[in-house]
């Protein structure tokens, strides 16, 4: 087959008339062959090492390229500034976050800590969660213990280099938010994802998210709308939630019932069984997994000496919290699908009805942890969701306490010791639940001579069980009241009587009469101070000259926690500070402070110890209870005799090192 030019062939169609072409020139002999040319090589910039867009795939719509420099095929050329190459349009809505500062925090818990949002102690408490939680997130769990939402995300917004934003919900569709965006991603897409279109810039579309590491979402984004670039903003999942119910309260209209009925069929709804009433509870609770986990559970909240465990059962999660020197701290977080298994598995430990999730229950575990002998009180609250449980733990350990060791100074703690030598009379100790009233009191008790008499108890619940004393139980279900054991116990031939509590007026006048007839009484009062304990009991009842008659003492305490010996240190004080402790008449140079360490968990405190308000009644006072004073007016002449406040008993423990004034502060702020 022969071969032919393309050239001559294009020349005898007439394709190449008319271009200024010079004709062919006929090689001579011995010249080297030329290279044939096609018209396409005559443009310079014909080809690109990578074309930006492939040959005959240009946008649907637009128009081809007219000359060679809008080909896109070609080099796009420097610009007249000789700076970088323009780019297209397509290149220039593609959103690049801006990174984080050069020198900024890029610790998540450091910048908190750094913008004050969130404190020391609540970051270790986070943390400490996650570690028995593996998997959780920590602006997630500092959210859910109450840390501002839009202050967390304003540091993540930064560490990450994104924007970060607030919807104004008040502008709601006028501004807030994009409602015709919004329909076209879907209000279902939205609520999932926990975004919102907030509005188009250029050719963007500027979304807002709850979280700035989903790399996939952006791109689904892209693609559900339809648009070349999508920009991304952090925004408060509270601010999305809002706007979501705020379109569904604006696009809600009224339904006519005739039409709603007329479409719902009678087998259209079908009842299911509850999942809780499907499942054996008795069989899950017994498997090794929730055993063990229980077990576990107990062994971490003794061995970080906590004295409650309370377990918080949600739609989502089971909170479970432990107090650990009078403070609630969040311990872990297993799933909501473990509750109804571990709560069964509590149930059937302290012998309480597993089927029965209607009425609260009362019951007792009695367990070995390390060799320590423990008795566990069991209390169980129907709620909302599932049951709430509350484990208080009794341990022998803490309420073997010797008088001397429960903070008293050397003087209130030799008044004491006279009181509750007396042969008779009633000795009060007061305070709220918590306080260590039941400690004080077992301890003191402990301090009689239990060989040569006859000591006996009654309380509700025999929390701990003394050796060489007569302990008795109430149960007022039956009719086994205050009174009516104290009735029994007289007849019993006693020298000391311990009240758990005085309640009513029956039980108080009881106890008087008890107390001058020869016994001693020790017993507990709600009250805030010493000596509106001497009102309550005429406000209950009894005529203020038998008051005045009986009662020889009364103690009003309080538990404030212990500064870490590990960690603390001292420092001087700021000037409100240090104005606050010369008027105390303590000296203002320097005060102590808690710092925190891996030993106290961060808090700057380690366990616990008594602060005390003694009010011992002589007879003077005993004259003007007859004359049943009011309660500031009786208060100011104990202080004038010579009373020590709980709060001044606090500030001397204070300059002696053993608790801070912050603390004092806390749990004497209205004394």
């Amino acid at each position: 087959m022969p071969k032919f030019n393309l050239d001559d062939i294009l020349n005898e169609l007439g394709v190449n008339e008319g271009k200024g072409k010079p004709p062919p020139q006929l090689a001579s002999a011995g010249d080297p062959p030329t290279p044939k040319r096609h018209r396409v090589d005559d443009a310079e910039e014909s080809f690109s090492p990578l074309p930006a867009m492939p040959g005959h795939q240009r946008r649907f719509g637009t128009e081809p390229p007219s000359t060679p420099s809008d080909d896109p095929a070609v080099k796009v050329k420097p610009d007249a500034a000789g700076g970088t190459p323009a780019v297209g349009p397509a290149l220039a809505d593609v959103y690049t976050p801006a990174g984080p500062e050069p020198g900024g925090a890029r610790e998540l818990g450091e910048l908190l800590m750094h913008r004050a949002v969130v404190t020391p102690d609540r970051l270790q408490s986070a943390r400490q969660v996650i570690r028995q939680s593996p998997g959780r997130r920590l602006e997630e769990v500092l959210i859910e213990q109450g840390v501002d939402e839009a202050s967390v995300l304003a540091c993540i917004a930064e560490i990450a280099g994104i924007p970060f934003e607030r919807i104004d919900l008040a502008k709601g569709l006028d501004g807030g938010f994009d409602g015709r965006l919004l329909q076209r991603l879907g209000a279902d897409f939205c609520k999932h994802h926990s975004v919102l279109p907030l509005r188009t810039d250029g050719r963007r579309v500027v979304v807002g998210a709850g979280r700035a590491d989903d790399a996939f979402l952006v791109d689904e984004i892209r693609q559900r709308l339809g648009v070349p670039s999508v920009k991304l903003v952090l925004v408060p999942a509270v601010d999305i939630r809002g706007a979501m119910e705020l379109i569904g309260a604006e696009t809600q209209e009224p339904t006519n019932l005739g039409d709603l009925l007329a479409e719902v069929a009678e087998g259209d709804v079908q009842l299911e069984k509850d999942r809780q009433q499907q499942i054996d509870l008795e069989k899950e609770a017994g498997e090794g997994p929730v055993i063990r986990y229980v077990n576990y559970l107990i062994q971490q909240a003794v061995k970080e000496g906590a004295s409650d465990i309370h377990i918080e059962p949600s739609e989502k999660k089971i909170k479970i919290r432990f107090r650990v020197d009078g403070e609630l701290y969040e311990s872990m977080n297993p799933p909501a699908s473990m509750a109804a298994a571990v709560i069964s598995r509590i149930k059937i430990m302290a012998n309480l009805d597993i089927a029965e999730r209607r009425i609260p229950q009362d019951g007792r575990i009695r367990c070995q942890v390390a060799g320590r002998k423990l008795d566990l009180r069991v209390s169980t609250l129907p709620t909302a969701v599932s049951e709430k449980i509350v484990m208080r733990i009794l341990d022998t350990r803490s309420i073997n306490v010797e008088l001397d060791q429960l903070g008293f100074d050397d003087d209130t703690l030799a008044v004491w010791k006279r009181q509750i030598d007396s042969p008779h009379g009633i000795i009060l100790v007061t305070g709220p639940t918590g306080s260590g009233k039941t400690t004080t009191l077992y301890s003191s008790v402990r301090v009689l001579d239990k060989n040569a008499m006859n000591i006996s108890t009654v309380e509700d619940p025999v929390e701990y069980h003394l050796d060489g004393i007569t302990q008795t139980q109430i149960h007022e279900k039956i009719g086994m009241t205050f009174s009516v054991a104290l009735r029994a116990l007289l007849r019993q031939d006693p020298d000391v009587i311990m009240l758990g509590e005085i309640r009513d007026g029956e039980t108080a006048q009881i106890a008087v009469q008890a107390a001058l007839t020869g016994h001693l009484v020790l017993s507990t009062l709600h009250t805030n101070d010493a000596p509106s304990s001497i009102t309550r009991l005429v406000n209950i009842g009894l005529e203020p000259f038998l008051v005045g008659a009986a009662v020889n003492a009364v103690l009003a305490q309080r538990l404030i926690r212990r500064l870490c010996k590990e960690c603390r240190t001292m420092e001087r004080p700021g000037e409100e500070m240090a104005e606050f402790l010369t008027l105390q008449g303590l000296p203002a140079e320097t005060v102590w402070v808690a710092k925190g360490c891996d030993k106290c968990r961060k808090t700057g405190y380690s366990g616990r110890l008594g602060i005390y308000e003694l009010l011992t009644v002589d007879d003077q006072l005993r004259d003007v209870i007859a004359r049943n004073p009011n309660v500031a007016e009786f208060r100011r002449m104990c202080l004038e005799r010579g009373m020590v406040t709980l709060r001044q008993d606090g500030l001397r423990k204070v300059q002696r090192g053993m608790t801070t004034v912050q603390e004092v502060l806390r749990v004497t702020e209205a004394h």
